[in-house]
């Protein structure tokens, strides 16, 4: 899946995107997945998800896998980026 979906997000060309990553957490009987996305912009994130970006932008193929998810997106503004050192 991952082999599909990440470089379909990045063949997509949109301007000013960065990359994303994948995390993962045992609860309880479940596995949590969060994905962060990085973008220069919200316009960026707007060309990416649409109109309405809070709405999650989540691909079928992740969603056959998936028992729920969230319908809507969080967006933050990165104030310190990897690698960071001191």
């Amino acid at each position: 899946m991952l082999s599909e979906i990440f470089p379909a997000i990045a063949s997509r060309g949109i301007p000013d995107y960065r990359g994303i990553s994948l995390c993962k957490r045992i609860a309880e009987d479940e596995v949590e997945f969060v994905t962060s996305m990085w973008f220069d912009s919200f316009d960026s994130v707007r060309a990416f998800a649409g109109g309405n970006y809070d709405v999650a932008v989540v691909a079928v193929k992740a969603r056959a896998f998936l028992k729920r998810f969230d319908s809507r997106s969080a967006h933050d503004e990165t104030i310190v980026a990897p690698p960071f050192q001191l």
